[in-house]
């Protein structure tokens, strides 16, 4: 029940009972600071005249005289009752007023008893005298008891206001310190996948709440930029796409205008299959990043010598190295455990990369060095430097940096570079770029699972 409660609801109901619990508490405490007041000054009193009638009793020993005494002292004293209790003359009663409550208590010097008699509160005391007699002395408390019924309907009725005040208060009070809520609140609902540059302010909040807002601004950041990234990988893909298929409608669309002999129709499929062969490609590679992306586990840990499938790529890029007049170099040995495919294939996207990006008459070199916590395989190519700005981007889906590049003999899916960073990541390891006026390096950094490892010159 309490959770359905909003939270000003509950901060009230909070702030009420915390009143309600200290201000009963200070109540308790003036009532029972009142009450062993009153009963003090009873004290002193019943004591006084005690006293008083001692040193009466003490000048006249006569029994009928100390009677009159005592009957002389209650009728002077309105509310006052003594009683002399020897072994030759007890009285249980004066008047109205019966004594053997208090005959009959256990209590010492400075102390009193409460008891009723014939509907009248009582506070009274016993002193022994000389003569192994004992003095009763007691006084109707009823004014003491009306003032204790006021003073306890008066706290009460307090309480009662008090409370309400403060939850009053508190209801206002909460309302107040949870206005930056509202505010967040009002911001949050212009939030939608247009204005995703909405932020949450945090100048005028509390220490709190500006902590809270300044992480729900850096969640917000991180959601708009991947937002657009995505808005951007949603229109490279339909334009990565498009490009296929638009050749493919136009070659069917021209060869089915007229009729054509048998060899111009080869030709037709020949060029339709390599757009597929591209399409079916692309729906691969991203396939394979959705899968690496998920956090799954590698499919077949082994022990992978770099070297080796290195060299292996080499004999594969071997013609299109001559083509393009580069050569290959291979630096360095290490053994790994990991996904032998996967490694390969993250390899051969390097590489592919570095030939179609490197100049002429150059070598494009691997160097595999084993470290004590991981081992680094670098792929260098000579090229023209990427620019700073884009290299946090070369990762991205899609993303190609021709512009600044430029290879129109060469063409890929864009996918190269992200797939090789979803193998990096499944492996536990990163991939770091290093591009200057000269050179262009990217290095694969695997975790240190090594079994062997030398360095070769």
């Amino acid at each position: 029940m309490l959770r359905r409660l909003t939270l000003v609801t509950r901060l009230t109901l909070l702030y009420a009972l915390v009143s309600a619990l200290v201000l009963s508490g200070l109540g308790v405490m003036v009532a029972r600071a009142t009450l062993a007041h009153f009963v003090d000054l009873d004290l002193s009193y019943l004591q006084g005249k005690a006293s008083l009638v001692q040193s009466s009793l003490s000048q006249d020993k006569n029994p009928v005289a100390s009677e009159a005494l005592l009957a002389q002292q209650m009728l002077s004293h309105e509310g006052l009752y003594i009683a002399l209790d020897s072994a030759q003359a007890r009285k249980d009663k004066i008047g109205e007023i019966d004594f053997s409550a208090l005959r009959d208590a256990q209590i010492g010097m400075g102390e009193t008893y409460d008891w009723k008699s014939q509907g009248l509160a009582l506070r009274g005391i016993k002193v022994p005298l000389a003569n192994g007699e004992q003095l009763l002395l007691a006084m109707d408390t009823h004014h003491h008891t009306h003032f204790m019924r006021q003073l306890r309907l008066t706290l009460t009725l307090y309480l009662l206001c008090a409370t309400i005040l403060s939850g009053l208060l508190g209801w206002w009070a909460a309302r107040r310190g949870l206005a930056p809520l509202r505010v967040m609140h009002d911001h949050a609902r212009k939030i939608d996948a247009r204005q995703l540059s909405v932020r949450m302010p945090t100048t005028e909040s509390s220490q709190e709440l500006a902590e809270l807002a300044q992480g729900l601004n850096l969640m917000l950041e991180r959601l708009e930029n991947d937002f657009e990234r995505l808005s951007e990988f949603s229109g490279d893909l339909a334009h990565e796409l498009r490009t296929p298929i638009t050749n493919l409608l136009t070659q069917t669309q021209v060869t089915l205008a007229r009729e054509r002999d048998a060899e111009a129709y080869r030709e037709i499929l020949a060029s339709n299959a390599e757009e597929f062969q591209r399409l079916a490609r692309m729906v691969s590679d991203m396939l394979y990043l959705a899968k690496t992306e998920h956090g799954l586990e590698l499919p077949h840990r082994e022990s992978v010598m770099l070297e080796r499938e290195t060299q292996s790529l080499f004999d594969f890029y071997e013609a299109v190295a001559e083509e393009a007049g580069l050569g290959l170099s291979l630096q360095g040995t290490a053994t790994i455990d990991g996904d032998r495919v996967m490694v390969q294939r993250a390899i051969s996207n390097l590489l592919s990369n570095a030939l179609r990006h490197a100049n002429k008459h150059s070598v494009v070199s691997v160097t595999i060095l084993p470290l004590s916590d991981t081992v680094e395989l670098c792929v260098t190519n000579e090229g023209q430097q990427i620019d700073a700005a884009w290299i946090p981007r070369l990762f991205d889906r899609f993303f190609r940096v021709e512009k600044s590049r430029p290879h129109p003999q060469h063409s890929g899916t864009g996918l190269g570079l992200s797939i090789t960073q979803s193998v990096m990541i499944a492996h536990g390891g990163m991939i770091r770029v290093v591009s200057d006026q000269k050179n262009t390096s990217f290095t694969l950094v695997f975790p240190n699972h090594l079994r062997r490892a030398t360095i070769n010159t």
